[in-house]
C-alpha cells in the first residue's frame, strides 16, 4: 500500500476556491497524505482572493503561481511553465483540479505529460456551447483526466458519449453545497442583509460578467434597461465585479444604473457575505454557474441569463430557467405572481461530496476496498455520507 500520498489541489479562481475547501478540510490531518495547496494567481485580485481564503478558512496557500491577467493563451502557458516547474521539483501523487477554468485544462495537462494521475473535480459538465472558453476546457481536461468525479448523472451521460472508460467515472455529488454547508453558521449570522436594509424575501440579487452579456455595449445596455423595470417592482442588490463595472463605466451606463430607483450597487463580496444575501432572495439574476446550484439547493427562483447551461439538471429538477435579456422583466413578474415552478434538491447534493472523494481517493489510489457501490451500470457512486 502507497503511504503518505502527495495531494496537489489547485485553486485558481473564486468558484474554484469554493470547490477547493471542503476537500482541503476533508483530507487535511489526515496521515495517509500529504496535502499541498496550490493557488496558481489565475484569479489576481489580491482583496477578493484572501477574503474567499478567510471565509472557506483555508490558510494561506503552500504555493503560489503568480500567473496573473493575460489571454487565456497567456494563462494557459504560463500556469503550465510554472506548475511544470513545482512538479518536477516537488512531484505529487495525485493533482486534483475542479471546475472549468484555464489553470483547471493547464494543470490537467503538466500532470498528465508528467504521467501524474489527475482528477477531475465536477467532470462531465457540458453546455453544448463552444464558443465559451470554459466549455473547452472541460472537454479537454475530461479527456486526460485519469479520474473523473461528476456531480449528477447527466455528467455520467456525457463521459460515456464520449468513450471516457466506466472505471474512470465517479458520482460524488455537488461539491458546491459541501461548501454552503461548512459555512452555514457564519452565511446566517454574516448581518450583510441587515447592513444594507433588505428584508427577506423582499429583493433580488443580480451577478453579471459572461463576456456575451458584459463585453460589448448593445447587450450590456439591453439588460440596464430590463434591471431598471425590475427594479420598479422588486428591489435589486448587484455586487458589481470588476469586468463588469468597467464595461459599464467605458459605455457610458454605470451612471444610469448606480441613479436607478430600486437598485443598490456594492463592491465584489466575498462567499459568507454574499451568500447571506442569496439565501434571502425572493429571485436571483446571474450569468454564472455557481448561482444556478446554490438557489437549486435552496429552492429560490434563478434566472440565468444564457442561451445554453452546463447544468441542466438545475433546469430539470431544480428551481433554474435560462431566459433571455429581453424576457427578463415579464419573468420576475411571474415569479411575484406566484407563477413558478419549484424544483428539489438532486440527488447527492447533500454536503458529503467531499468525503465521497475521500473514499475514492483510498479506493483507487491506496487499494482499500468496500469504499465505493454500484450507482448505475458501469458507473461507480463514491460511498460514504458520513
Amino acid at each position: 500500500m502507497m503511504q503518505g500520498l502527495r495531494i496537489d489541489l489547485i485553486a485558481a479562481a473564486r468558484p474554484n476556491f469554493m470547490k477547493v475547501a471542503p476537500l482541503f478540510h476533508a483530507l487535511r490531518g489526515q496521515a495517509w497524505c500529504r496535502v499541498r495547496l496550490v493557488h496558481t494567481g489565475q484569479h489576481y485580485d489580491k482583496n477578493m482572493s484572501e477574503a474567499f481564503f478567510r471565509d472557506l478558512r483555508l490558510p494561506p496557500p503552500d504555493l503560489h503561481l503568480g500567473v496573473g491577467s493575460g489571454s487565456h493563451a497567456e494563462q494557459t502557458a504560463n500556469v503550465m511553465l510554472a506548475y511544470e516547474r513545482a512538479c518536477v521539483a516537488d512531484r505529487p501523487d495525485l493533482i486534483v483540479v475542479v471546475g472549468d477554468v484555464n489553470s483547471t485544462l493547464a494543470c490537467g495537462l503538466v500532470g498528465s505529460k508528467l504521467h501524474v494521475t489527475v482528477a477531475h473535480l465536477e467532470a462531465g459538465l457540458r453546455s453544448r456551447d463552444r464558443g465559451m472558453p470554459e466549455e473547452i476546457n472541460r472537454l479537454v481536461t475530461d479527456t486526460v483526466a485519469d479520474i473523473l468525479w461528476t456531480p449528477s448523472p447527466d455528467g455520467d451521460e456525457n463521459l460515456a458519449a464520449e468513450g471516457v472508460a466506466a472505471d474512470k467515472i465517479t458520482r460524488v455529488g455537488n461539491i458546491m453545497i459541501d461548501s454552503y454547508e461548512l459555512m452555514r453558521d457564519a452565511i446566517e449570522a454574516s448581518g450583510e442583509r441587515d447592513k444594507l436594509g433588505l428584508q427577506a424575501r423582499e429583493y433580488g440579487v443580480v451577478t453579471l460578467h459572461r463576456p456575451a452579456n458584459v463585453d460589448e455595449p448593445e447587450p450590456l445596455a439591453a439588460l440596464v434597461r430590463q434591471l431598471k423595470t425590475v427594479a420598479t417592482h422588486l428591489p435589486l442588490v448587484f455586487p458589481v465585479h470588476p469586468r463588469t463595472r468597467k464595461n459599464l463605466e467605458a459605455f457610458g451606463l454605470w451612471s444610469e444604473l448606480a441613479h436607478a430607483l430600486g437598485l443598490t450597487l456594492v463592491e465584489p463580496l466575498g462567499y459568507v457575505d454574499f451568500m447571506n444575501l442569496v439565501c434571502g432572495a425572493r429571485v436571483a439574476i446571474t450569468d454564472s454557474g455557481g448561482v444556478q446550484e446554490e438557489t437549486t439547493y435552496l429552492g429560490i427562483p434563478c434566472l440565468t441569463l444564457r442561451s445554453t447551461t452546463e447544468r441542466p439538471i438545475t433546469v430539470t429538477e431544480g428551481s433554474n430557467r435560462l431566459v433571455a435579456t429581453d424576457a427578463l422583466a415579464r419573468t420576475v413578474e411571474d415569479i411575484l405572481a406566484g407563477r413558478w415552478q419549484h424544483g428539489r434538491k438532486p440527488a447527492l447534493w447533500d454536503g458529503h461530496a467531499a468525503s465521497r472523494v475521500v473514499a475514492d481517493i483510498r479506493r483507487r489510489l491506496l487499494g482499500e476496498s468496500g469504499k465505493a457501490a454500484v450507482a448505475e451500470p458501469a458507473v461507480r457512486r463514491a460511498a460514504g455520507n458520513a
